[in-house]
């Protein structure tokens, strides 16, 4: 859709054979033009805007639209930092800018104008002046109406323009469906912190815990909130909303905390975020490069993530996220001020192998293997039920054009229904071509457990009555300490699904 169709603007004819065309916009009660040869099209303000971090105080934010990131500039407040900000009846203007696209809001949208050469007049300014951006003006109507032309080469820096034009081409290279049968799914995790949802890839991840007692430190600051004890070291825990430079950050503590502990080379560093959220599949190809217009940190915006449901998520590139100066300065500094308090690990634990658990909540808590779960969803009110479905089933949901049987397992092994079904996650397995979704209270952590804190289940369990979840588990993990055991149960998906396979209607 050009800008004709998408405004309805009427073209406004000068018959002089130097005439330029350019698009008209209200601002504020100014009007200003932009060439239309870089105007790809005028859209409606977008319902979802996502704030971007870090970013200057001019960007409202950024939204997807067909495949690509569009940072959204308000122009008012690039001329003035108390400008308001953009509302819902505003227009975004879709700039094509050295081959990227950038959103300026507007409060209108006004017509196509052909210029005469006689009808221009160029401005000229000082280095470094603010107003450069204004390249000239347009009177017509006699003198009577006054335009100032935007020159957009002067309006925006695009910080990581080379990188987003290789993440373009490299999307372009094939067919999604080659590039998908070729390419290796990856996950990822999302969370949210700074009133924004992020995601760190799984790989990165060692492990997810709740918040633990957190000890002052000398190296203390607004980033880092302290240390805690992790696996036998000193682990220096960084406040992700301070390292975003958000508002509100070190406020009071919520039971929805976690602490993402994240391998940055030969460091380890804890992360804390307001609340984990889901684990996300995706393949290269859908990771949207961002067009950054801040320095701050660029280069941990490794892009976005679009899924419906959870909106846009802007995808982190770990190894980017502090700089050497700060991660050697928490490594060296706690480990020089604080030695372990104990070895970090015994030879043999060293050697053993070490998978990587979800733990979740059924009326008590359970653990899964990670590459047994596809994804985490929120539960949804759009499943449908119908008629004729087992009682253990909640009904189908249309998840990506593949239908999902959601299995209830509070209602297959009679426990009372839980009572908010709304704070509800979903696990989504897979067996062969078919995808089921586990219904479960609530999605608690992510850990890494060596092989050593696995054992078969005591027989009393496993003999249990057909109404206990943890009779169908043959094994268990121990994720407790010395001063306080705990087990989980392993949960088997496909043992479950066996079972329930005569009952389970097969997807479409």
């Amino acid at each position: 859709m050009d800008m004709h169709e998408a405004t309805g603007l009427h073209s406004q004819a000068q018959g002089d054979a130097a005439a330029d065309l350019f698009g008209s916009f209200q601002l504020g009660g100014d009007e200003f033009a932009l060439p239309a040869g870089c105007i790809r099209e005028v859209v409606n303000y977008p319902a979802k805007v996502t704030a971007l971090p870090l970013s200057p105080a001019y960007l409202e934010g950024m939204f997807t639209l067909r495949g690509s990131v569009i940072p959204v500039v308000n122009l008012g407040r690039l001329f003035r930092a108390d400008a308001p900000r953009a509302v819902a009846t505003d227009k975004i203007a879709i700039l094509d800018f050295q081959q990227v696209l950038i959103g300026i809001v507007f409060q209108d949208t006004g017509e196509i104008l052909r210029v005469p050469a006689s009808a221009r007049s160029a401005l000229q300014y000082g280095a470094g002046d603010a107003h450069a951006v204004i390249a000239g003006t347009i009177l017509l109507d006699g003198g009577a109406r006054l335009l100032q032309i935007l020159d957009p080469h002067a309006l925006l820096r695009i910080e990581n323009v080379p990188h987003v034009l290789a993440l373009q081409a490299s999307g372009a290279k094939l067919s999604t469906a080659r590039y998908h049968a070729q390419s290796e799914r990856r996950q990822c995790v999302s969370f949210h912190a700074a009133g924004a949802t992020f995601a760190f890839e799984m790989l990165a991840i060692q492990e997810i815990i709740k918040v633990p007692e957190l000890h002052s430190s000398l190296l203390n600051s607004e980033l880092c909130l302290g240390r805690m004890h992790f696996r036998g070291s000193q682990v220096a825990v960084v406040d992700f909303g301070a390292l975003l430079q958000a508002a509100g950050s070190g406020k009071a503590a919520t039971p929805e905390q976690r602490i993402i502990v994240v391998r940055l080379e030969e460091t380890t560093i804890g992360f804390l975020v307001d609340s984990v959220d889901s684990i996300v599949h995706f393949f290269g190809d859908e990771v949207l490069p961002i067009p950054l217009l801040s320095k701050a940190r660029a280069a941990m915006f490794a892009g976005c993530i679009t899924r419906e449901g959870l909106g846009d998520i802007i995808f982190l590139d770990h190894k980017e996220i502090l700089s050497q100066a700060e991660i050697v300065e928490m490594r060296d500094g706690h480990a020089r001020l604080y030695p372990a308090d104990t070895e970090t690990a015994t030879a043999a634990t060293r050697k053993a192998q070490r998978r990587v658990y979800i733990t979740f909540t059924v009326e008590t808590q359970f653990a899964v293997e990670i590459g047994q779960v596809r994804e985490i969803i929120d539960f949804s009110g759009a499943i449908t039920t119908p008629p004729g479905m087992p009682a253990c089933m909640r009904g189908m949901l249309n998840l990506r054009q593949q239908m999902i049987s959601i299995i209830d397992l509070r209602q297959l092994y009679a426990m009372p229904p839980l009572a908010d079904t709304g704070a509800g996650k979903i696990l989504i397995v897979e067996r062969g071509a078919e995808r089921y979704g586990f219904l479960v209270d609530h999605v608690d952590n992510i850990m890494t457990i060596s092989d050593s804190q696995r054992f078969a289940a005591p027989q009393i369990i496993r003999t249990g009555t057909h109404d206990d979840l943890r009779s169908e588990m043959d094994e268990m993990i121990d994720i407790g300490t010395q001063e306080q055991r705990q087990t989980l149960s392993v949960f088997q998906c496909d043992h479950l699904l066996e079972k329930l396979g005569s009952a389970l209607p097969q997807a479409a």
